[in-house]
């Protein structure tokens, strides 16, 4: 016979939070990233750099202390049974995820991203240095590559989550409010993903870090020969 206390496995130490993070957005235009998010470097001790961003990422900075916060809808087609009380099959039929940010810096990215326009339509008058931007009367599509990256850290290194979105375009916008209280005018966003034939995926999961590789076989991941 077993005990509960013997077939319960509690780690604390795999409890892990996103600390500080970053988004970073890419007209649709730019390379995906690359297949490693760490390059690992001889030590001791060794350490896992992140692998540069290809080029045209660019950080959306300081956010919101809600962070980026993912959601993932599933659409089902269910088949009811007259002799059974639940589905006697049920089948995916949509899954979406989307991305929430609210961006408090403004410059280029957060400017463009959020009024759907091209980072090279962005042009500041000669002189003055006013920019002027006129809403179109009809809005087009516009896709980013979205990459959202968090850090954790321990005594056994750094943790890095993240998901990349390769195909994602600004689906929902938030109000902005010109006032004086302890909010800045943020850029609220939300990206929605859509599968992208080239690099094979709405979405991709990230985890790397020194961190990561020490708790491997706590996670019960197995690594590669």
């Amino acid at each position: 016979m077993a005990s509960f206390d013997s077939i319960q496995d509690l780690k604390t130490h795999l409890i892990r939070k996103a600390l500080t993070g970053s988004v970073f957005v890419a007209e649709a235009t730019a390379d995906d990233i690359a297949e490693s998010l760490t390059t690992r470097v001889a030590g001791p001790p060794v350490v896992h750099d992140l692998t540069p961003l290809p080029t045209g990422y660019s950080d959306l900075g300081y956010t919101s202390a809600a962070g980026a916060a993912f959601n993932t809808e599933t659409t089902t087609s269910d088949v009811d049974s007259w002799q059974s009380v639940s589905p006697t099959r049920s089948d995916v039929t949509a899954r979406t995820t989307t991305l929430q940010v609210v961006a408090q810096e403004t410059k280029a990215i957060t400017i463009a991203a959020y009024n759907g326009i091209a980072l090279a339509g962005l042009e500041a008058a000669a002189g003055t240095g006013d920019l002027i931007i006129k809403e179109p009367q009809r809005p087009s599509d516009r896709f980013y590559k979205v990459l959202s990256l968090a850090r954790d850290e321990d005594e056994m290194g750094e943790y890095f989550i993240g998901r990349y979105l390769p195909r994602a375009k600004v689906t929902g916008r938030g109000g902005q409010a010109y006032d004086k209280s302890d909010n800045p005018i943020g850029y609220d966003m939300t990206f929605t993903g859509f599968y992208d034939s080239v690099y094979g995926t709405a979405q991709s999961f990230l985890f790397g870090g020194s961190g990561w590789l020490a708790r491997l076989a706590d996670m019960e991941i197995e690594q590669a020969s």
